[in-house]
């Protein structure tokens, strides 16, 4: 009898079976499952400039860059060799070190901002660290945040659901307490007038100036400095998250692109190279209330990692070549006309080189928009593309990254795949 050929991922088939039987769902975060685009994961063996391979060796153009970080492509030899470097030095110390002195120095040149800057080992602690602090420099309770914002994994701050200008904080998460949310605000992003009424008697409002995590929505003209004004009159603190756009849409963030400056900015992805690793800064006035200076307790034993400072260090320097973002901004252009030239029934958002292509004939402004999306078309796509050698992100609610080592055959890879997928959706 002939023998039935192996399917071409029968190696990630076998992980993931394995993987079931250890790790919750098989996987260690939950959008990795790929059950938003209907098929098993896939498991990464290795990864070079805009390619990833998977453990069966295909080969696929990758535009979810590690959903953000491989903004100059994967194992960047700069970053690589300083690493390696580093690594006979220890990974570890629990101790200041002249790397992170040198870290914090670049973030703080590159963020007129940040004055002050405490690490940490994720963008979630970052966000804790931050609204903790907020509270207590302004004696106050209240947090305001965005539908569909996402600021990690903070029980405070996993309430999304809501309607009218302001509500109260309803759980999405079993395990998230209503006391962990009672003081947490609900607005529509790009809702200024809603935004003012919530910011009222409020700690800080947590934003993300181009939100990325219900897909990239870019903010209205006004919205940022709208929020940035109404918070001076009402004394809350501006907390803008840039764990996504940070170093990605400008050196300077999104402060920069827009023109707003923040009290307290959080950073993450990028600033670690690859590495885990997160931060929050901001005026020295408020940054003194942080332990040692101040009474507002935060710690972590691995904040400041040499390996993942000398990571970010690498990526920093490398972002701040002439012309890097130039480039990366016509990465982003070439990845939209792509899309838009395939024919694909979408609206586009784009900033940079970080975009959505949401599967509808409508503007996408807000949470609400985002999620009239087709999903089930959108997902169809992608694992057509997967199946072409292209790895989108696994998730319409996502952001498509384009990094500094994406070339023109990586392009046509895309459009040869592009159509295939769609001709396969009947889209």
């Amino acid at each position: 009898m002939p023998v039935e050929p192996s399917p071409p991922d029968a190696r990630s088939r076998e992980l993931f079976a394995r993987a079931r039987q250890v790790l919750v769902g098989g996987v260690n975060s939950p959008v990795r499952a790929m059950r938003g685009i209907g098929r098993d994961p896939l498991f990464i063996d290795r990864a070079e400039g805009a390619h990833v391979w998977d453990a069966d060796g295909t080969r696929y153009v990758d535009f979810l860059a590690s959903w953000g970080p491989a903004i100059t492509g994967h194992a960047d030899p700069l970053v690589i060799g300083d690493v390696r470097d580093a690594l006979p030095r220890g990974t570890s110390y629990g101790a200041p070190t002249e790397r992170e002195v040198l870290f914090a120095e670049a973030v703080v040149e590159a963020f007129p901002s940040i004055e002050r800057l405490r690490m940490t080992s994720s963008g979630s602690e970052a966000v804790m660290g931050a609204v903790r602090l907020a509270r207590a420099a302004t004696g106050r309770e209240a947090i305001v945040k965005a539908e569909g914002g996402y600021h990690g994994a903070v029980d405070g701050l996993l309430a999304q659901a809501g309607s009218g200008a302001t509500t109260l904080g309803v759980p999405t998460s079993p395990g998230v307490t209503a006391g962990a949310t009672a003081a947490t605000r609900l607005v529509p992003y790009n809702d200024l007038a809603a935004a003012e009424a919530a910011i009222e008697g409020a700690a800080a409002i947590i934003i993300e100036p181009i939100a990325g995590n219900m897909g990239v929505v870019p903010p209205a003209p006004g919205y940022l400095e709208g929020l940035r004004a109404a918070c001076d009159r009402t004394g809350a603190l501006l907390i803008l998250d840039e764990v996504i756009t940070g170093f990605r849409v400008a050196r300077g963030g999104a402060q920069e692109l827009f023109g707003v400056r923040a009290d307290l900015t959080v950073l993450g992805k990028i600033i670690g190279g690859g590495l885990p690793v997160g931060a929050f800064g901001g005026r020295a006035e408020v940054m003194s209330e942080l332990a040692p200076d101040g009474p507002c307790y935060q710690a972590g034993t691995l904040s400041g990692n040499p390996l993942a400072t000398t990571a970010g260090l690498a990526v920093m320097c490398r972002l701040a070549a002439p012309g890097t973002y130039e480039r990366l901004e016509e990465g982003g252009a070439r990845l939209e006309q792509v899309i838009r030239d395939s024919g694909a029934p979408v609206t586009i958002n784009r900033v940079g080189s970080m975009l959505t292509p949401f599967l509808t004939d409508r503007p996408v402004t807000d949470y609400a928009g985002a999620t009239a999306c087709d999903t089930a078309l959108y997902a169809a796509i992608a694992r057509g593309l997967l199946a072409r050698g292209v790895y989108p992100p696994p998730s319409q609610f996502e952001a498509w990254f384009v990094s500094t080592a994406h070339r023109d055959d990586d392009f046509s890879v895309l459009t040869t795949a592009l159509a295939g997928a769609l001709d396969e959706a009947g889209a």
